[in-house]
């Protein structure tokens, strides 16, 4: 269920049309607690790959890399070479 939530924030335009706005909200949330908890891991504990980031956190790899990608790109995390 993660995966798929995950996977419809990259296809927002399509979401938001066919999303009630009560569950879009809900929806973007969940998402901000979700990018809080990896800037929190990343910062405390680091992470040597984003395998490892997604089963601290119980996501898929696709998902944990997805918000890496988010928040690198919104200016919200900065990784280092080790881990990247």
């Amino acid at each position: 269920m993660c995966q798929s939530l995950v996977d419809k924030v990259a296809q927002s335009k399509q979401l938001m049309a066919i999303t009630d706005p009560e569950i879009l909200g809900l929806f973007e949330d969940w998402l901000e607690e979700l990018e809080e908890e990896v800037t929190a891991a990343v910062k405390s504990h680091g992470f040597s790959d984003q395998g490892e980031l997604a089963r601290k956190l119980g996501l898929s790899t696709r998902g944990a890399n997805f918000l890496i990608s988010k928040l690198k790109r919104e200016g919200r995390l900065e990784l280092t070479g080790k881990e990247e």
